[in-house]
């Protein structure tokens, strides 16, 4: 791992290609899990005051699991998630066709709230978690993002770069550019470590 301004950063980032892509996966990553999206205590009120603004976009199924048990609910002392209907897709899920869209995101890319989504779901497939004083970011290598792996291959796209947005909000533009610039600095040393041991082609 290395350092970034008290964020321990995994060194599976540096390297990994991603890139979603959405008509492959059709949104797996909103249905798939042992529970909701993970949310921060800070997001629980932006859950609640968008709630008014996005009903309209919610499946009959996820109006019903909010009247009952609210948008969201308490896992563990201190760990909150969004609910779910039917141990499955989060209530927050719509389809377009096949594929599991987030009411949310769509609301905030029509302008209609200020909220984009939590930044758990913005971050994946990174997790982060508090470990004391600093935080841990981890890349999550599951089943179902195999084609965002494929698609950013084939696109020469990078998780580091291709999650600059939500880094960038999370931890602020100057904490994503020194992320980046240890980031560049690792890709070098790998390549020339990598080149150092290269089997001699001579004859």
């Amino acid at each position: 791992m290395f350092v970034v301004d008290q964020v321990l950063i995994s060194d599976d980032v540096v390297q990994a290609a991603f890139c979603c892509s959405l008509g492959a996966c059709k949104g797996a990553c909103c249905v798939v899990g042992e529970s909701g999206a993970p949310l921060e205590e800070s997001e629980l009120t932006e859950i609640e005051a968008i709630l008014p603004h996005i009903k309209d976009r919610l499946r009959d199924e996820a109006l019903a699991v909010i009247e009952k048990d609210g948008a969201w609910e308490e896992i563990t002392p201190g760990y909150y998630a969004t609910t779910c209907v039917d141990d499955s897709e989060c209530v927050f899920v719509r389809y377009d066709g096949l594929i599991a869209k987030c009411a949310i995101q769509e609301a905030y890319q029509e302008g209609k709230i200020s909220f984009e989504k939590p930044i758990s779901c913005h971050l994946f497939p990174l997790r982060a978690e508090q470990l004391g004083e600093y935080d841990s970011l981890n890349y999550e290598q599951v089943e179902i993002c195999k084609p965002a792996i494929t698609y950013g291959k084939s696109t020469a796209t990078y998780l580091a770069e291709y999650l600059e947005k939500p880094l960038s909000r999370k931890y602020g533009s100057k904490w994503y550019s020194e992320f980046m610039e240890m980031v560049r600095e690792r890709r070098e040393f790998l390549a020339s470590d990598e080149s150092s041991v290269a089997p001699n082609q001579s004859t």
